[in-house]
């Protein structure tokens, strides 16, 4: 039997802050080699049960060497990789009790959907009759009882691709690991099943860790995330930690989108700094506790949806307003995205949400605005 769903109180899901939980999947000191090129390198990683894991980052980050090094595809270089506290280097994958969903789902095309998703059951040569209700199961999980009868080539992109899910979690695995799973799929499709695989998962109470290089997507169903760079770990945390307090520059850069103003640090307080900007010259005021003296330079990491744009100066342009001319506006329907040059040339970003229908004076091109911001709207960063 699947463990009870864990929705409702998924607000509270966060063994990684609990010292005494133990780790599900655990990478110690892992490094991975091909020839002279090093796809992972040192990395440490623990992993909890019943959390939905995401590894973040480019093409050629380590993020898919890493997932098979947990599947069996590979082997660690050096270091250990444990499951359930049991060291599983050169243990081989039928024999891992790991699944492995792939971006181009794989499925049988002789084979109908009841007869795919009951492939890896009949395998491990369990009972027909067992067989049978596990694969009515699964197929009622993902909603395709309608459909059991029909051979991939009869299905939609969406379909093929809950067959591969079901037949992944038909086995029961400890974990399901997918790579890309949701690469093929349309936006709004993409967008659709994102919501589904998270209630899947909850529903299972089955540990997932998905590899992808889309930020939205792994925003989207992660409890975790971790942001990877040439095969190491740049920060690991909650959605919501990765966007609005991101580690470095480079985590800040590679999720959503974001504005970044170079700076000296001229005023160190307690709780806040005021920062001199180089290009173009203002003054940020921003809250921070970030350790760093003056003197110091830093960059300043504002999320376009942070920055107010107005056709009238604000009361203080003193701190945190700088001015400039609209040079491009994107229409999106619910946001509208103005690009803002400065007086330096630079643009920046600026979210705006579309709350009414009607604009009695809406900004236009070529308009002189003004940008400002509040004190904890962006972030300090070092490095």
């Amino acid at each position: 039997m699947a463990k009870a769903a864990i929705g409702p109180i998924r607000r509270k899901f966060a063994p990684w802050d609990d010292p005494n939980a133990k780790p599900l999947i655990e990478y110690r000191n892992v490094t991975k080699r091909f020839g002279e090129f090093v796809a992972v390198d040192n990395l440490d990683l623990k992993i909890y049960e019943r959390e939905f894991f995401a590894l973040l980052g480019p093409s050629g980050c380590g993020k898919t060497t890493l997932m098979r090094m947990l599947a069996g595809f590979e082997e660690p270089t050096q270091g250990e990789v444990l499951l359930d506290a049991k060291p599983i280097v050169g243990i081989p994958p039928y024999r891992r009790p790991v699944n492995m969903m792939f971006q181009s789902y794989a499925l049988f095309p002789h084979m109908n959907v009841e007869q795919n998703v009951a492939f890896g059951l009949k395998q491990d040569k369990l009972a027909k009759g067992d067989i049978e209700a596990r694969v009515q199961e699964v197929l009622k999980l993902v909603k395709l009882e309608p459909f059991a009868k029909r051979k991939p080539h009869q299905l939609s992109g969406g379909q093929r691709q809950r067959v591969a899910l079901a037949r992944s979690v038909a086995k029961r695995p400890k974990v399901l690991l997918l790579d890309e799973p949701l690469g093929a799929l349309d936006k709004k499709l993409r967008e659709e099943t994102q919501f589904e695989l998270m209630d899947l998962q909850q529903t299972l109470g089955m540990t997932f860790l998905i590899v992808t290089h889309d930020q939205e997507e792994a925003m989207t169903v992660a409890d975790r995330i971790a942001v990877m760079d040439k095969g190491r770990i740049i920060q690991i945390a909650p959605p919501a930690e990765i966007y609005e307090q991101p580690a470095s520059r480079y985590v800040a850069e590679f999720i959503g989108d974001v504005n970044v103003f170079e700076g000296t640090v001229t005023t160190a307080g307690d709780g806040h700094k005021v920062i001199a900007a180089h290009a173009p010259a203002f003054t940020i005021d921003a809250l921070s506790r970030i350790d760093c003296g003056q003197g110091s330079t830093v960059a300043f990491a504002i999320r376009p949806e942070k920055v107010r744009i107005s056709l009238d100066a604000p009361a203080d342009t003193s701190v945190n307003a700088i001015a400039g001319e609209v040079w491009d506006i994107g229409y999106l329907g619910d946001v509208s995205i103005y690009h803002v040059r400065l007086e330096n040339g630079a643009a920046v970003r600026v979210t705006l949400a579309n709350r009414s229908r009607v604009v009695e004076r809406p900004i236009s091109w070529d308009d002189k605005v003004w940008l400002s911001w509040e004190r904890d709207a962006g972030v300090l960063l070092t490095r």
